[in-house]
C-alpha cells in the first residue's frame, strides 16, 4: 500500500525501461493517477501544472505500458517498469534525462531481433539468417568468434571493435533462436558468480 499522505497527496514515481532498465523519466501521481495506472495499464500521472490526470502519450500517442513496479521501502515512491511506444520525452528523445547514448543498448538490441522474429520482412538480415537455419545462425557465431580472437591479436582497436559487435550481434540471434533471453543468461551468470 503506497503512502500518499507524506508527500501531502503527492509521491514521485521513476520511470524505468523494463528490458534496458535506462530511467526514462519522473513524474508524481496521486491515489487516483495510481489506480487509472494499474487499471488501464498505462502510465498515468497527476499534472501538477495541467492540475489533472495525465496519461503520458494520450497527445503523442507515446505511452508507457506497465510491466511491473515496485514500492519503495518508506511506500511512499513508486518504480514503474514500462515498456515504452516511442520516445519517451516530448522533446523526440527515448529519456528525459537526455544521456549520451543508450547503456543498454544490447537489451534493446535483443528486442529488435525479437521484433524482427515476429515480423519477418525479405530486407532483414535477421529473417534470411533465420531462414537458413540454426545450423548456419551457430556457424556465424562462431565465424565471429574467430575473427574476434584475430583481431584483439593481431589488429586495430576499431577492428577488434567491429568483430566483437558482429560477434554479439550473432550471439543475439541464436539466443533468440534458441529461446533464451538475456535475463536468462544475466541470471545464471549471477547465480554463478555468488
Amino acid at each position: 500500500m503506497v503512502d500518499f499522505e507524506k508527500g501531502n497527496g503527492l509521491i514521485p514515481v521513476i520511470v524505468q525501461d523494463f528490458q534496458t532498465l535506462e530511467v526514462l523519466m519522473l513524474g508524481y501521481m496521486n491515489e487516483e493517477a495510481w489506480q487509472k495506472t494499474q487499471e488501464d495499464k498505462k502510465v498515468t500521472f497527476y499534472s501538477r501544472s495541467k492540475e489533472r490526470l495525465w496519461t503520458k502519450g494520450e497527445e503523442s500517442g507515446n505511452f508507457l505500458h506497465v510491466k511491473g513496479y515496485h514500492i519503495d521501502c518508506d511506500k511512499d515512491t513508486i518504480l514503474i517498469k514500462a515498456q515504452p511506444e516511442g520516445p519517451t520525452c516530448h522533446t523526440g528523445t527515448r529519456s528525459c534525462f537526455n544521456t549520451d547514448y543508450n547503456q543498454n543498448f544490447i537489451a534493446e538490441l535483443e528486442r529488435i531481433v525479437q521484433q524482427r522474429y515476429a515480423f519477418p520482412s525479405d530486407e532483414s538480415y535477421v529473417n534470411r539468417l533465420r531462414g537458413r537455419g540454426i545450423n548456419k545462425i551457430a556457424q556465424k557465431v562462431g565465424e565471429e568468434a574467430v575473427e574476434t580472437v584475430i583481431a584483439a591479436l593481431t589488429e586495430s582497436e576499431h577492428d577488434f571493435i567491429n568483430e566483437t559487435s558482429d560477434l554479439i550481434f550473432h550471439l543475439l540471434v541464436l539466443l533468440r533462436e534458441k529461446g533464451i533471453s538475456l535475463e536468462t543468461i544475466a541470471k545464471n551468470l549471477e547465480n554463478r558468480h555468488q
